[in-house]
C-alpha cells in the first residue's frame, strides 16, 4: 500500500500523543500500569507523552502524513549506560506519583534490554484503532529495517502481546528467550532482529 511517511517534530506533539493514547488505551501493559479504567483515561495520555518527549529529543518519530500511525525509534549505543537511567522515576513523577507500576514497567524492561551491540530500538508503534490491521505498522517499520540491513545494524523491541510478537516475527524479529513478567500481570516479549544481507534476501 502507498503510505506517505514523514518525520514528526515538536509541532506534531499533540497529534502523536493523542494517537498513542488511543492506540494503547486497551493495551495489556497500559491496563496493568493503570488498572482502573477511569483513572487510566485521565493520566494515560501524559504517560505516553513522556515516551514521546524522550524520542523527540533523543531519537526519531516517523508518522504517516495523515497522522493515523507513528513509530518511535531510539538509537542505543553499545555498552552499559554509565549512569542509572532516571527515566522510569520521571515517568512516575510526571504521570502518577502514587503508582509504583508507572516506574516499575521501565525498570523491568530496562533490566533485560541488551547493550552488547549498538541497535535501533522500536520504543513504541501506534496505529489509530480504526486503521489497525491495514498494514500501516509494517509500512512504517519496513523503511527503518531496510536501512538497518544496509548499515548492518540490529533492531530491538518489546512486544506487549503474543499476537503482536507474531506480527513482528514476519518482519524478521525473534524472541530473545526471556519474557518480561509483570507482577500479577501480562508478559512482554523482547525481540531482536539481525540485519539481513543482500545475499540472504536473494537466497
Amino acid at each position: 500500500m502507498g503510505v506517505r511517511i514523514r518525520q514528526a517534530g515538536e509541532s506534531d506533539r499533540e497529534t502523536v500523543v493523542r494517537l498513542l493514547d488511543e492506540a494503547f488505551m486497551g493495551d495489556p501493559v497500559s491496563s496493568w500500569v493503570f488498572p482502573d479504567e477511569d483513572h487510566r483515561r485521565k493520566v494515560h495520555g501524559t504517560f505516553m507523552g513522556v515516551f514521546l518527549d524522550i524520542t523527540l529529543a533523543e531519537g526519531r518519530v516517523d508518522m504517516t502524513e495523515d497522522g493515523t500511525a507513528a513509530a518511535l525509534w531510539l538509537h542505543v549505543p553499545a555498552g552499559a549506560p554509565e549512569e542509572e537511567d532516571d527515566t522510569p522515576a520521571r515517568m512516575r513523577e510526571i504521570t502518577d506519583p502514587g503508582n509504583e507500576r508507572a516506574e516499575l514497567i521501565g525498570r523491568l524492561t530496562g533490566a533485560v534490554h541488551p547493550h552488547d551491540r549498538a541497535h535501533e530500538y522500536l520504543l513504541l508503534i501506534a496505529v489509530s484503532p480504526e486503521w489497525q490491521g491495514q498494514g500501516l505498522g509494517s509500512a512504517l517499520i519496513t523503511p527503518v529495517l531496510e536501512r538497518c540491513d544496509r548499515d548492518g545494524v540490529p533492531a530491538y523491541l518489546e512486544a506487549s502481546s503474543a499476537r503482536s510478537s507474531r506480527l513482528y516475527e514476519r518482519l524478521g524479529f525473534g524472541f530473545t528467550g526471556r519474557t518480561v513478567d509483570l507482577p500479577d500481570g501480562p508478559h512482554m516479549w523482547p525481540m531482536w532482529r539481525e540485519p539481513v544481507t543482500a545475499r540472504e534476501r536473494s537466497a
